[in-house]
């Protein structure tokens, strides 16, 4: 989607620690330290006037951020924001992904079963994320696997599942957001249709959208889709979103 947002708007797309080419640090990878390493990297670049936008956890992330005021974000759009079930939303995934859940939260067990995880593990849990399996490209299948085997990447991810009840927590602050707001989720994604009216209820004047036969994973199920959200709530141009100020940048 990158590459069709950077028509209208200047695109930040950053690999959060412990993820992508990110660095590995040893820390608590709960909701408060990402939403820390997010706002110092709009700091570190003095962006301004952001539309900040983030799926899953990612979801999360920019609520915090608007809930916190931050004045250098200007609206917010989050997808199928992963703030329910103790943060275990994972579990719903796959049988699979079920067992890696619950795994990672037992001391020894958990480290072992990261360690161990192998290319159709991954595939499977991934695939749970998703309508149809056909939406995630074998290259970027082949390039998660890849930066999930750097060294230090299975104990971040068990320290981020062990954490997991920090995104449910994040939500007793929605209630501070003043920031315009674009929820969407994906009629299939792993949060059940009350935990999505529930996230809606809890900020104030916030816009909901669901998109059919989408998954956990919605920009890669349903692409056009949200690409189209994105640039309707980002530039102001909502005919079938109600109005909003405009904006010039776009950070993801």
């Amino acid at each position: 989607m990158v590459p069709e947002l950077s028509k209208r708007f200047t695109v930040y797309a950053l690999d959060y620690p412990g993820h992508g080419y990110s660095d590995i640090p040893n820390a608590r990878y709960d909701a408060a330290f990402f939403t820390e390493a997010v706002e110092g990297f709009l700091d570190k670049l003095d962006l301004r006037e952001i539309t900040l936008v983030g799926v899953s956890i990612g979801g999360v992330i920019p609520l915090i951020i608007a809930a916190h005021h931050n004045p250098r974000v200007t609206r917010v759009i989050s997808v199928n924001p992963y703030d329910y079930a103790k943060g275990r939303g994972m579990a719903r995934s796959s049988v699979l992904g079920w067992t890696i859940t619950y795994a990672a939260l037992v001391p020894v067990i958990g480290e072992t079963v990261m360690r161990l995880r192998n290319f159709l593990i991954m595939k499977a849990v991934l695939r749970g994320g998703v309508v149809d399996p056909k939406s995630i490209p074998p290259e970027l299948m082949t390039e998660m696997y890849a930066v999930g085997n750097r060294r230090g990447h299975y104990r971040a991810f068990v320290t981020l599942l062990r954490n997991g009840e920090s995104w449910e927590a994040a939500t007793k602050d929605y209630g501070r957001i003043a920031t315009p707001v674009l929820l969407v989720w994906g009629d299939k994604d792993w949060a059940r249709p009350s935990e999505r009216q529930h996230t809606h209820s809890l900020v104030a004047g916030a816009e909901m959208k669901t998109i059919e036969e989408g998954g956990h994973f919605l920009p890669l199920d349903r692409p056009q889709e949200v690409l189209q959200l994105i640039t309707s709530f980002a530039t102001g141009e909502r005919s079938n979103l109600g109005g909003a100020s405009s904006g010039d940048t776009h950070a993801d």
